[in-house]
């Protein structure tokens, strides 16, 4: 018999709040909530979905803000919080490195960051960095 594997990774974020980053396909133990950046699959537990197409940013940035705040807010409440799109590293990656960012880490560290603590390849383009430079 196959057990799934659980390919998902916890970081934690400066203020020590958990986030678990990971593939949106793959089997993974039930979260809190979840923030979504991909159209699919839905899951079984609270979610907010942001419209963000692979290897770009998001489509909403007012909208992607506001999602993350919120999931920030709820890992900081000790909630069980997942950040997931298809394969898991680079909008997964930049997510959690915004996260980190809204969380008190310097901009320009957010990269290095994620990279050491997610996965070497998150935030896989040039416009993705950008986007986190320019966060507030």
């Amino acid at each position: 018999m196959d057990v799934p594997v659980d390919r998902s990774r916890s970081v934690v974020l400066p203020s020590g709040a958990a986030v678990r980053g990971r593939r949106a396909g793959d089997p993974a133990p039930p979260a809190d909530f979840a923030l979504l950046l991909v159209p699919d699959p839905t899951p079984a537990w609270p979610y907010r979905r942001i419209r963000w197409p692979d290897f770009w940013v998001p489509l909403d940035r007012a909208d992607a803000l506001d999602a993350l705040a919120e999931a920030l807010r709820r890992a900081h409440d000790g909630a069980r919080v997942e950040v997931a799109c298809r394969g898991g590293v680079g909008r997964t990656g930049t997510a959690l490195a915004a996260l980190a960012i809204l969380d008190g880490l310097p901009a320009e560290r957010a990269v290095r960051w994620v990279r050491d603590h997610y996965h070497p390849r998150a935030v896989e383009t040039p416009w993705q960095r950008r986007w986190l430079r320019r966060l507030p």
